[in-house]
């Protein structure tokens, strides 16, 4: 009999105890490591003190100074330890903030993605506080972050897709690794700059003659053996005449040299945190393809990125060494800056055409954990079928089940059918104010998003084709740019007739179709927009107030069908159950919501009825 899987939310708790117990314990650690050095520092100096006032041999200072070596080797030890303790029990914490939808502030925003004329970003709530990047993002890199945003910013094609859920499900149950990503990659996000990074790397590289390696080399190996002549016999003469065929050497190509090693520490330093994430990564063994594929992309030549990665912040940290006032006369006579800078040249000859490379696959892992996060987190999200196109086939399809609104509190959330294919195409929504008609082109444009991003989706099932989003939910007027709403709306809509064009249908979301215009105008505008839609496979949603529009579905007949939400109004509050209904909608609660706010719509019969506002549970339309 199969154990039965512990639910999520227990999970982090048992967890989340464990990191706390750990935190406490390290946090007594780290008081009595401080507590002995304090102790071994003091004793040093005491008996600093009574060497100097010879009442011990010198050799008894040497105890002091080892023991707070390895007291502060431990204590360093210790220190990341709690400090990992710390980042681990934030990283539950905000898991069960997500579980218990309480995320919303906690996480990245994505705020630097928003794009005003993006097709259905802002429409969607893709990015900003509360919006679906945070709900989704684990990422530690600015490449994961990006990689994430792509993903929901843009549809993949069907294969792509595939190949992300079965990543996707090979990483549900790895909790484990995904906590250690989320630890090793805590200061990658903001220390490492990927331009800067990619642009040093993949720079043209210094490429010496081997005239000049095989100088250089000479020189190095006859200062050792004139430095060893001179301290075996006195004559320091053949040293010095090297030293001048050095310096006549270094000096042409001083310039070169102290810009190669220059150039290398900050990108040495950012690679060095990024190694810590791809050490990690290069531990695991995968089976889906993808995730096979992105292991091997972090090789070069049968090299690991973290060993290649390794050996430049040695070479900058030998660098490093000749800024040591003891060592670099010994440095200079050995060419040690020309060797290093060579070396490092070298390295982006070898390795830098593959740090572009390894920050995408870690910023693809990133993306990956974090969907397989959003699964684990919602066992009852469902990967979506992704029905391939026949050829010449157009037509989109969208049929989901018990959809839901990932963003909307389970508790408060209400599911809905939709089913969009080549018999109906077009939901003519109709409904009373706050009803719930523009949560349910939400509901569908969110859904839709996550499904062409490779993610599990809020529904107990959805079947669609691959397709092209676009939606007019949130079009705004603008002063700067002399628009009105209604011009920016038929904008949006050009843009929606050309991608409809295009090889992929389209899904649109037309939120109160064409109304800043007239009730004649508008019947005729959104007929002849929609027929042209419909005409080029598109399939999608609009919604209405205006009664008169839902004739649109009998024109366009039958590929179009109207549907509604209602309520209720009893004892002075609004009641709405959320749920989608078959056919137009037969009455307004208009006038039910100015009475509810202290409006006076019956001046005209002498009365003012008072009425209760409206209950704060009401669904925002």
């Amino acid at each position: 009999m199969a154990a039965v899987p512990t639910p999520p939310g227990d999970e982090y708790v048992a967890r989340l105890h464990q990191r706390r117990a750990a935190l406490a314990a390290l946090s007594t650690l780290d008081a009595r490591y401080s507590g002995a050095r304090l102790v071994i520092f003091i004793a040093g100096a005491m008996l600093a003190f009574a060497w100097w006032r010879g009442l011990v041999p010198p050799a008894w200072i040497a105890i002091p100074v080892v023991a707070f070596a390895v007291l502060v080797q431990r204590h360093d030890r210790v220190i990341r330890a709690r400090d990992a303790a710390i980042r681990a029990i934030g990283f539950y914490e905000r898991g069960l903030a997500r579980i218990e939808d309480r995320w919303s502030g906690t996480g990245e925003p994505g705020d630097r993605f928003r794009d005003d004329r993006h097709l259905y970003a802002n429409d969607l709530d893709l990015f900003g506080r509360g919006s679906l990047f945070e709900l989704l993002s684990l990422a530690r890199t600015r490449a994961g972050e990006e990689t994430l945003a792509s993903w929901l910013k843009g549809a993949s094609a069907a294969g792509e897709i595939r190949a992300r859920q079965q990543a996707i499900d090979e990483l549900t149950p790895a909790l484990d690794l995904r906590e250690a990503l989320a630890l090793a990659g805590a200061e990658v996000g903001a220390s490492v700059d990927s331009e800067t990074l990619v642009r040093w790397a993949e720079g043209g590289a210094a490429r010496p003659r081997p005239f000049l390696r095989g100088v250089a080399v000479l020189l190095t190996v006859n200062a050792v053996a004139t430095a060893a002549f001179w301290a075996a016999t006195g004559n320091s003469g053949p040293f010095i005449a090297l030293v001048v065929a050095e310096v006549l050497f270094s000096v042409p190509q001083r310039r070169r040299i102290q810009h190669a090693l220059h150039a290398a520490e900050g990108p040495a330093r950012d690679l060095d945190v990024l190694g810590h994430v791809l050490e990690r990564l290069e531990r695991e063994r995968f089976s889906s393809a993808r995730l096979v594929a992105l292991r091997q992309g972090l090789d070069t030549a049968g090299v690991p990125a973290s060993r290649a990665i390794g050996r430049l912040r040695r070479l900058v940290e030998l660098h490093d060494w000749q800024h040591n006032q003891f060592f670099a006369l010994f440095a200079a006579a050995l060419l040690w800056g020309t060797h290093l800078a060579w070396a490092i040249e070298q390295w982006r000859r070898t390795h830098g055409s593959q740090v572009g490379t390894w920050l995408r696959t870690v910023g693809d892992f990133e993306a990956l954990g974090s969907l397989s996060a959003y699964r684990y987190e919602h066992p009852d999200a469902s990967f979506p079928e992704i029905l391939d196109s026949h050829a010449g086939d157009r037509i989109g399809a969208f049929e989901g089940v018990a959809l839901g609104h990932p963003l909307i509190p389970r508790a408060q959330m209400v599911r809905n059918d939709v089913r969009l294919s080549g018999g109906v195409r077009l939901f003519v929504v109709s409904g009373s104010n706050m009803s719930g008609k523009s949560t349910l082109l939400r509901t569908v444009g969110i859904n839709a998003v996550l499904a062409l991003a490779g993610a599990p989706v809020c529904a107990a099932s959805l079947r669609l084709t691959p397709l092209v989003i676009g939606a007019t939910l949130r079009i705004q007027d603008s002063l700067q740019e002399g628009r009105s709403r209604f011009y920016a709306e038929i904008t949006r809509l050009r843009d929606l007739t050309d991608v409809a064009r295009g090889p992929v249908p389209l899904l649109f979301l037309l939120d109160e179709l064409f109304h800043g215009t007239n009730s004649h105008d508008r019947l005729l505008g959104a007929s002849g927009v929609l027929r042209g839609l419909l005409d080029r496979g598109a399939i999608g949603l609009i919604t209405t107030h205006d009664l008169a529009l839902t004739a649109v579905a009998n024109d366009l007949a039958p590929l179009a069908v109207n549907v509604h939400f209602e309520d209720r109004f009893e004892r002075g509050d609004l009641h709405f159950d959320y749920r989608m209904k078959p056919g137009p909608v037969t009455r307004s609660n208009a006038l039910a919501l100015m009475r509810a706010v202290g409006l006076d719509v019956d001046a005209g019969a002498g009365t003012r009825e008072s009425v209760p506002a409206v209950s704060p549970s009401c669904e925002a339309d």
